[in-house]
């Protein structure tokens, strides 16, 4: 596994975020879209990944409901996958949502994102449902997994 250092980060600062995301996944998005996404959103909390001071992966989420935290989005740089930094922000962002309470984590993920399909099981993520994604036109597998057990 990568040496990484993983830092929480402002949600009024979205700069960074937008450009690790740009360089990650499509299409590009702006900061508008972020200050959207998280607008009126209960614990968003979003965690950046770096190796040397370098960022290389983050993972964003908020409460979906007064009991469940969801993951929205986790990604990480190209060069620096395979190296389990997304696990490690995964782990991140659980302990987060356990030390604030949260009983339940949900991970939705597209169908076409297999790696992230298998550090989800990996990490003990039940597979609870399906559903389908219009704008991708594929399916979303959604995943939970129970925070009481997280010690």
């Amino acid at each position: 596994m990568a040496n990484i250092r993983i830092d929480p980060f402002g949600t009024d600062e979205v700069s960074l975020l937008t450009d690790l995301y740009n360089q990650i996944l499509s299409p590009p998005r702006d900061e508008e879209f972020f200050g959207r996404r998280f607008r009126g959103r209960h614990n968003v909390c979003v965690l950046i990944a770096g190796i040397d001071n370098r960022p290389v992966g983050f993972t964003a989420g908020f409460e979906l409901m007064p009991s469940t935290y969801f993951s929205w989005i986790t990604g990480v740089l190209p060069d620096f996958r395979r190296q389990g930094i997304a696990t490690q922000l995964m782990q991140a962002q659980e302990a987060w949502a356990f030390d604030h309470h949260y009983g339940l984590l949900r991970f939705e993920c597209l169908n076409q994102h297999r790696p992230m399909l298998h550090v989800a099981i990996a990490e003990g993520f039940d597979l609870v449902g399906i559903r389908y994604d219009t704008p991708s036109a594929n399916n979303v597998v959604i995943f939970e997994k129970e925070l009481s057990a997280h010690t």
